[in-house]
């Protein structure tokens, strides 16, 4: 079993951990980066609301940030983890393949588990007209149709929010709607297609992307996207084995001050495993806070250390 010593260990390599790993490697204390890139939401989207960078891919992002995260001297483990526990003063953590990582810091980056449809379809047209984020991709769907699946707030918001750009919306809801009765009353006065009882059997499309969804009880529905809005369940199983706070609304969502602090000392959290809103901007910047923040406990703690030595 092979065991691996650092001091910032930061799970997740997405936007949030890469922007962490550059800034906590920065301050000259040993960083490690573990998780698969692939993984990460931005990994196949298309970036067009990023500062300064009018268009660019998330997989080039992703890649990017990497390559920079490296030169400053982050080490990377392509593996998930599967568990974190703390013994004294340092966390460990046990990866899929069997790798020991001992750190001083963490830094929860590893964000949210959409939930699926589980549909034919739903996989394969990923990034090419699925899309699990309403707020990130509703720009590319300008004057065209576009379905959302679901019955509950999120997707009923984010139909609202389409209603600004496509030119049909459609809000498949496989039950009953279950929304406040304020947004439920704006979604009667609007423009939106609401399908009640009706549940999506496929997702169908071409080389370009999707065209349409099957309905089970045998409609098709021309659209150009298809938007799921089940809701987020939040990858925290591994913050609960540390007794990190979650937002007691949800319980999706890992509590924060400004420094990105959770109630855990040394356990710091970024990125969409905060909450929303969904953005690459706003996951940079907690990344970028977490990952100083992270540095400097390790090197207080460095500090401690060398005194009680002396």
């Amino acid at each position: 079993m092979r065991v691996v010593e650092t001091e910032v260990l930061i799970i997740g390599s997405g936007p949030a951990g890469l922007q962490a790993a550059i800034h906590a490697a920065r301050k000259k204390v040993r960083v490690t980066v573990v998780g698969k890139v692939h993984r990460s939401s931005a990994y196949r989207a298309h970036v067009e609301n990023y500062c300064c960078i009018p268009h660019v891919s998330g997989a080039e992002l992703i890649e990017q940030g990497r390559k920079q995260a490296e030169k400053a001297g982050a080490e990377f483990i392509d593996e998930d983890v599967l568990n974190i526990e703390r013994a004294g003063d340092r966390f460990v953590v046990l990866t899929e393949g069997g790798m020991t990582i001992h750190a001083r810091a963490i830094v929860l980056a590893m964000g949210v588990s959409r939930n699926r449809l589980g549909v034919p379809g739903e996989k394969e047209f990923l990034g090419k007209g699925v899309s699990y984020c309403v707020e990130c991709d509703a720009g590319f769907f300008r004057d065209k149709v576009v379905a959302v699946v679901g019955c509950e707030s999120a997707a009923v918001a984010g139909s609202l929010t389409l209603t600004f750009y496509a030119r049909d919306v459609f809000l498949i809801c496989p039950d009953q709607l279950n929304v406040s009765p304020e947004l439920a009353s704006r979604l009667k006065d609007s423009a939106v297609h609401v399908l009640e009882n009706s549940a999506v059997k496929e997702i169908v499309g071409d080389d370009k992307g999707v065209t349409a969804v099957r309905l089970r009880d045998g409609r098709e529905i021309a659209v150009n996207g298809v938007f799921i809005e089940l809701g987020a369940k939040g990858a925290i199983e591994l913050a609960m084995n540390l007794g990190v706070e979650l937002d007691p609304e949800t319980m999706q969502f890992v509590v924060t001050n400004k420094k990105q602090e959770t109630n855990i000392p040394g356990v710091y959290a970024a990125g969409d495993i905060c909450g929303p809103p969904w953005q690459i901007a706003k996951a940079v910047g907690e990344g970028c806070v977490a990952g100083i923040e992270a540095a400097e406990y390790v090197k207080r703690n460095r500090s401690g250390e060398k005194q009680t030595i002396d």
